[in-house]
Formats: structure tokens, C-alpha cells, sequence
């Protein structure tokens, strides 16, 4: 049984490191891979977060929430998996960037396969015709928009009999970026692929926050993969 932790708990590549679930090196429990977290030491004894779980190299594997992340570097877990010395500050703080950047960089592409609509009347409309899987607000947006809008979100669930996920991680300055538009502070998306991959995107974000997902049942789960 320790044999078979600690095959599953490090690896000695992405190849290696393929599999199903691992054994988080902080909590100890086995977990499925789409709730944990690659990482690898560089050779500069700085920690990367292997998202794709791609980067050669021994891997440590940890549930991916930030307070497990914090814990590891707190009690030297990395230290101990490397087996040589790393730097792991600043490696919670990194870590959220990159999978913040995941997700938008899955929005960007949801807007450009024309899974994505913005702008307040365009989303209202996409919550009448009834194709929506989100609703975003940019997490400055104005009280005045959102409260209509969740009026729309409450028509559209009463009419499909199903809730539309609504998201506000994003401030207006990154969905305007992701979504090529200025002044982006209400968007809509719609069922699709690309959808798909940002809402699991999303979702493994705010895992890694909150330490619990926002899995949207409207959305077929699909098997984890390197992209996600």
C-alpha cells in the first residue's frame, strides 16, 4: 500500500504522471486528476504549476485549492518531494494568474467560434431565444444591470426548466481583452464546445478559490483533459 502512495503521490514524468486520480501529497487522499495539480520543479529550483500536465520533470501532485497549496509550502511538502531545495513563494499567487488566464483564454475562444455574445440588450435576447448556458457580469458591473438582467436569467429558467450558470470573476478590463470589445459588461454564452471549455475552465478556478467547484448541470461532464 505505501508502494502504491507513492507511485501515485510523485511521478518521474508526464508520461508517468498519466492516470486517473493521485494521491494528494498534502491531505493524503486519492483523488481523481481533475481535482488535482501538477507540479514540477524548474531547473532553477523555482515550482511551475503543470496545468496541461505536460512538463517533464518528478511531479508533486496536490488537490487544487489554494488552501492546499498554501499548506504544502508551509510544511515543506515540496522540499520533501523534490528531494532538493525549491522556491515555492509566490507559487499560490501564480498559480491563480494561470488558471485565471485558462479561463479567459477559453472565453476568448468561445467569442471567436461565436459561442459568446455581449452587451446587455444582446444578452437579454440570448436568454429569450433560449441557448444560453452562462450569464457573465463583469464583477464591477452596476447593481442597476445585474439586478435586470437577473430578472431576464429567472424568466429563462422558468420557460427551459433549467438555471443558466452566472458568472462574475472576471472584471470588465479582462472581458473586454477576452472578448475582443470594449465595454464589456454583460455577456452570454452559448451551448457549444468552446462553452464547454471555459465553463470547465471556470469551474477548476473557482475550485482552486472557494475549494469548491461550480459544475453547471447544464453541461455534459465530460473526462478531464490536458487542455482543461
Amino acid at each position: 500500500m505505501l508502494a502504491r502512495a507513492q507511485q501515485i503521490e510523485f511521478d518521474t514524468g508526464p508520461k508517468a504522471g498519466a492516470g486517473t486520480e493521485r494521491l494528494c501529497a498534502v491531505t493524503r487522499i486519492v483523488k481523481p486528476v481533475a481535482e488535482m495539480l501538477r507540479f514540477v520543479a524548474a531547473p532553477d529550483g523555482a515550482v511551475v504549476p503543470d496545468l496541461k500536465r505536460k512538463l517533464p520533470g518528478r511531479g508533486v501532485w496536490i488537490t487544487a485549492t489554494r488552501e492546499a497549496l498554501v499548506e504544502a509550502a508551509r510544511r515543506g511538502i515540496l522540499l520533501r518531494g523534490f528531494g532538493r531545495k525549491v522556491d515555492p513563494s509566490d507559487l499560490a499567487d501564480m498559480t491563480e494568474r494561470l488558471l485565471e488566464r485558462a479561463a479567459l483564454d477559453a472565453l476568448a475562444i468561445a467569442g471567436k467560434a461565436g459561442q459568446a455574445v455581449s452587451g446587455f440588450s444582446k444578452v437579454e435576447a440570448a436568454l429569450a431565444d433560449g441557448n444560453v448556458v452562462a450569464v457573465l457580469h463583469a464583477n464591477d458591473a452596476a447593481a442597476d444591470g445585474v439586478r435586470k438582467l437577473t430578472a431576464a436569467v429567472r424568466r429563462f429558467s422558468e420557460a427551459e426548466g433549467r438555471e443558466p450558470l452566472v458568472i462574475s470573476a472576471f472584471s470588465a478590463a479582462q472581458l473586454n481583452l477576452a472578448l475582443g470589445r470594449p465595454n464589456v459588461i454583460h455577456a452570454a454564452l452559448l451551448a457549444g464546445p468552446a462553452a464547454e471549455t471555459f465553463i470547465a475552465r471556470h469551474a477548476r478556478l473557482e475550485r482552486f478559490r472557494t475549494g469548491y467547484p461550480a459544475p453547471h448541470p447544464a453541461v455534459k461532464q465530460q473526462k478531464p483533459t490536458p487542455e482543461e
